[in-house]
């Protein structure tokens, strides 16, 4: 078995958006998946794109097979500049424990330096201990003082 991580296709949003669809489906919200392909697809390669993505394929006798992804975009803070937003890393439950979420993350952490991004921020949720361990791994800070806050409109 190799791991290569590379730049994600626009042939791999069909693979991506079941991958959300896990993650989604582990943290208790399937039914909050309501992105429709196109418009998923759309946002990361169409004529104005909001997020990149990088996926870990893996191949086993010659085939490729996308184990998981990481996709971010650019967050704009008045306080520190341009940071890189972390939306999702993910690795499917059958992959997990073979360094592929390290291989991801480090290479979120190589583009960000490279994009001179002064930081990545990402959210986790407060019961989801094993990728709270994974994050601590790198030293990552977690604020308490600020909610989260949206609107549908």
């Amino acid at each position: 078995m190799s791991v290569t991580i590379r730049d994600a296709r626009k042939e791999d949003c069909p693979r991506l958006l079941e991958l959300i669809r896990e993650l989604a489906a582990y943290e208790k919200a399937a039914q909050e998946v309501t992105v429709s392909p196109e418009h998923f697809e759309a946002a990361g390669f169409g004529p104005a794109p909001v997020w990149k993505a990088f996926v870990a394929a893996t191949t086993e006798n010659g085939q490729e097979q996308i184990t998981g992804f990481a996709l971010y975009y650019t967050r704009y803070s008045t306080w520190k500049g341009c940071r890189m937003y972390l939306e999702d890393i993910v690795v499917t439950e059958s992959w997990r424990g073979k360094g592929i979420g390290r291989l991801l993350f480090e290479r979120l952490i190589t583009e960000a330096r490279e994009k001179q991004f002064n930081g990545i921020t990402w959210q986790v949720l407060e019961w989801n201990e094993p990728a709270i361990r994974f994050y601590d791994k790198y030293h990552a800070k977690y604020d308490k003082e600020w909610w989260n806050a949206s609107i549908d409109v």
